[in-house]
Parts: structure tokens; C-alpha cells; sequence
């Protein structure tokens, strides 16, 4: 089944379902008679099959949102210590027969229990919370299985992506609020949905129940989309780390047998980490020149893109916070280069050559701007990185409009890429044009690192000039130069319009 699928958002704007929902949960559809002004309101029952961890967590947070709790159990005594003494836990039978809707939280080994059942829930809501240990365990997902077992029943996918932690938190800020649902009867899917509003989640309509198997796959991905990512980021420190462990170990050793091995830990790490990460930020915008060049040559922004292209496009998040954290370490590294005690030889050595010499300065004019500059340049885009960075979290960038969030991601990107190549020029500076520089006829290492950088820089440049950017900004309003096409389509692929760069 393709995951292509843009699921949809219902806010809490949709509160015409609340009367049906209340209906729903065990209270009588029409008006009960009125007992006076102060009489109160019946709380709706949810029941719950299953005693475990998670059930726990969501008869809590149910009683936080004001409802009545029936926990159904195999041994209702030794489960009554572990829930609150407002919660009625009994047997399976007797919690059945207390709500419409009925929460599942046992595993899928267990669902024979459910069988003398059957008579109990005709007719009832039944939301499957549950998750398998493996990918494709089984040929259908739970969902379809207990719908085949319980066809007298509306079975309801939902909850399973929800962590027991994150369901004790009343306003889980740092945890995922989204709860994908999905299931053959319409009516059933707009209850639970509400529920989940009345929990504060976010309900994700998913549609019918053949979607069970994608949500149930959910909550057993590791990181899937940061596969990509960081398969180039290791690709790019073996290639980074060799070439520095060649020039800097390997040459002096072949040429003059000098033992340069000690670099290995701290010199060769930290020739790498900046190297790695101005080429992953590179990678981040150069993914959005390409696109442009894709649109520029067909003539519209209609054509979808290639998949490799399309794939590139959603990786740009990763990429950039990878890069971002490389830095970082490379900072690490760089202030902890003068406490080895290599460099205090190597410093007393120098002192020691320059008293002999009878050197009273050493004193090196253009080296001073050029390592002065250097430092700035470097804790400048350390700087704007740490900007780009931090927009990425959810509750900064959802705090930000449209035109916000794209300076900082685009704009203030290309600037942050364009002072990291500097700095790397400075570090350079002349050694490229010298020939003592060059070990194994191999250049520094900083010639390789800003290749991809200088030419995503130029590349930026180039669009900038005025008779491409027009036509890219006719392209990206609508305009279709291609003569056997409508003027005006609904963009394939739109979610990956590479109009602006967002690359955390």
C-alpha cells in the first residue's frame, strides 16, 4: 500500500460532532427528564479491556477529561491496587456492557478472550490501541484481523502511536499529539476523533481501515526518514578521514618515517568534522538548485520531479541538523586542541628553536588578520546554524509565519553557508597554490571540502541574475511555457515545491 497518502487535520473547530459523540459514550440520545437546576449531568462511560501499562495511563488522563472509567480485567482484585479507586475495574463481561465505546489494550495473542464476547459488543464502538513487536508480523494488521473476528462491531484504529508517558502528560509539549484513526465506518471515525480533541491530541484522519497496517507500522520505525541522511554523512566522513589520514600520517611517515600516528584521535577528527558538515549544508541548498534548474528547463513547476530528487528535497531537515551538529563538535574539538600535551612539546619547541635563533618577534602581520578573521567568520555561521537549528523545533517554527520561517531557513541559511566557506578559505589561504602543500600530488584538505560549497554558492549567484530569476518566479507563479499543456494545472507533487529552502 503506498504512503503517499496526505492524511487530513480536523481541528477543534468541528464541534457538531460533540452531540452525537456524548450520544455515543452511554448516555440516552434524547434529553433526560430535567430533576431540578442543580441536577447534574450523567459523566459518559468509556470502558477499557486490559489492565497494563498503558491502560493505566489512559483511564487517567479519560478521568482528567471528566469521563467515567470501566477497566475490564482477567483478575479485576489484583488490578484494582494499580488504577484510582474512582475506576471500576471488573470482568470482562461486566465492562463490556457499561459503554458504546470500548478501548482494546491487550496484545493480539490474547484476542481469543474476546470471542465469548462477540454478543456483548454488537453494535459497539471497539478502538484498537494495539501494536505488533515486528514489521509484517502477520499477513493482515491487528485492526482488520479483529474486524473479521468481531464483524457485529465497528473496529476503530487509534491511540497505538501514543506512549503510555505521553498519555500521563495533560499537555505533552514535547512529546507527538497526533493520533492517527482510521476505520470503514465514517460515523465511528468522527467519534473517536472528538474524544481525541476532548484528550487534547490532534486527531489525523486516515480514512478507511485498510490503513490499519501503515498506522500499526508507525510506532516501529527507527528514524526512517534520517536512513538517507546519515548514510551520506558516514560515506562523507570515511571519504574526509582517509583523505586527511593519507596526507597528514600516512605521507610523512612513507617519505621521512616521522610517527604522526598520535594525530589519528584529534587532529584527523577534526579535519573531518568540518569538512562533513559545510558539505552537508551545501547538500541542503544545492537539492533546491537542482529542483530550480528542473522547473527551468521544462518550463513549469507541474512536472514532478524525480523520485531520487523528491527524496532529497525531504531530507533537507536532516541534513542541515547533522551539519549543524558536526559543527558543534567540531568546535568541541578545536578548544580542546591546546590542553594535549603534544601541543605543549610542540609549543616549547618553538619557544626553544626562536631563543636559539635569537628571534626577539615573531610577529607574522597578515597571519594575525588572517586567524583573527578566520575565528570570527567560524563563530559567526556556528551562530546562524544555531538559528536555523533552533526554528526547527515545532514550537518555534509554528510560532513563526510563512515569510519568517523562510528568511531564517533561506535566506539567513545561504548567508550562514556563504561565512562557513570563508572561514574555510581562510584557513586555506595561500597553502592551495603552494606546491609543498600538495602530499601524494592530493591537495589540502580544505580543496575538496569547499568544492561542493563554492560551486552551491556561484550556483545561487547564477540565479539571481535577472533574466533567470524572472522566469523562475513566472514558473513558481503558475506560468506553464509548455505549448501542449494547460496554462493552469494542480501542481503533481506539490508538497516538495522547492520555493524556498527549509532546511531544518
Amino acid at each position: 500500500m503506498s504512503s503517499s497518502r496526505t492524511p487530513v487535520f480536523l481541528t477543534s473547530s468541528s464541534s457538531h460532532f460533540l452531540t452525537p459523540l456524548r450520544n455515543g459514550y452511554g448516555a440516552a440520545s434524547s434529553p433526560p427528564a430535567p430533576s431540578g437546576p442543580s441536577s447534574p449531568s450523567p459523566l459518559p462511560t468509556i470502558t477499557i479491556l486490559g489492565s497494563g501499562d498503558f491502560s493505566r495511563a489512559l483511564a487517567l488522563r479519560l478521568l482528567r477529561g471528566g469521563f467515567h472509567v470501566v477497566v475490564g480485567s482477567r483478575r479485576p482484585k489484583q488490578a484494582a491496587h494499580c488504577f484510582p479507586h474512582v475506576v471500576d475495574v471488573t470482568h470482562y463481561e461486566d465492562a463490556v456492557g457499561k459503554a458504546n465505546i470500548v478501548f482494546l489494550a491487550i496484545r493480539r495473542e490474547h484476542y481469543s478472550v474476546l470471542w465469548d464476547l462477540k454478543h456483548l459488543l454488537e453494535g459497539k464502538i471497539l478502538v484498537d490501541v494495539s501494536n505488533n513487536r515486528r514489521v509484517n508480523q502477520y499477513p493482515e494488521s491487528n485492526a482488520e484481523y479483529l474486524s473479521s473476528l468481531l464483524p457485529s462491531c465497528t473496529v476503530v484504529k487509534g491511540f497505538n502511536v501514543i506512549s503510555a508517558w505521553a498519555m500521563q502528560q495533560s499537555y505533552p509539549l514535547d512529546a507527538s499529539t497526533h493520533v492517527y484513526i482510521c476505520s470503514d465506518s465514517v460515523w465511528a471515525r468522527q467519534q473517536v476523533m472528538e474524544l481525541a480533541r476532548l484528550l487534547h491530541f490532534r486527531p489525523v484522519d486516515m480514512g478507511p481501515l485498510s490503513w490499519s497496517r501503515d498506522i500499526e507500522t508507525m510506532p516501529l520505525r527507527l528514524f526512517p526518514g534520517w536512513r538517507g541522511p546519515v548514510l551520506a554523512a558516514v560515506a562523507l566522513s570515511i571519504f574526509f578521514f582517509s583523505y586527511s589520514f593519507v596526507r597528514d600520517v600516512i605521507h610523512p611517515y612513507v617519505q621521512s618515517r616521522q610517527s604522526d600516528f598520535y594525530k589519528i584521535p584529534m587532529e584527523v577528527v577534526n579535519r573531518t568534522l568540518p569538512a562533513v558538515a559545510i558539505t552537508l549544508l551545501a547538500l541542503v541548498y544545492l537539492a533546491g538548485q537542482v529542483a530550480a534548474g528542473h522547473q527551468l528547463y521544462y518550463g513549469t513547476k507541474y512536472r514532478q520531479f524525480p523520485g531520487w530528487l523528491e527524496g532529497w528535497l525531504r531530507s533537507r531537515k536532516q541534513l542541515g541538523l547533522l551539519s549543524f551538529f558536526l559543527a558543534a563538535v567540531h568546535v568541541l574539538y578545536s578548544l580542546c586542541l591546546p590542553m594535549r600535551r603534544s601541543e605543549r612539546y610542540q609549543l616549547l619547541n618553538t619557544a626553544y628553536q626562536q631563543v636559539h635563533a635569537d628571534v626577539e618577534s615573531t610577529w607574522n602581520e597578515e597571519e594575525v588578520w588572517r586567524v583573527e578573521m578566520y575565528v570570527s567568520f567560524g563563530v559567526m555561521s556556528l551562530g546562524l546554524l544555531s538559528l536555523l537549528a533552533v526554528t526547527s523545533l515545532p514550537s518555534v517554527h509554528m510560532a513563526l509565519n510563512w515569510r519568517e520561517f523562510s528568511f531564517i531557513q533561506s535566506t539567513l541559511g545561504y548567508i550562514a553557508l556563504l561565512i562557513a566557506t570563508l572561514h574555510g578559505l581562510l584557513f586555506g589561504w595561500r597553502r592551495a597554490f603552494q606546491w609543498d602543500s600538495y602530499r601524494f600530488y592530493l591537495p589540502p584538505s580544505f580543496v575538496p571540502a569547499l568544492a561542493l560549497p563554492v560551486c552551491v554558492v556561484l550556483g545561487k549567484l547564477l540565479l539571481l541574475l535577472p533574466c533567470l530569476a524572472r522566469r523562475l518566479h513566472l514558473i513558481r507563479r503558475g506560468r506553464d511555457s509548455r505549448q501542449d499543456g494547460p496554462s493552469r494545472l494542480e501542481p503533481v507533487g506539490a508538497a516538495m515545491s522547492p520555493e524556498r529552502v527549509t532546511i531544518m
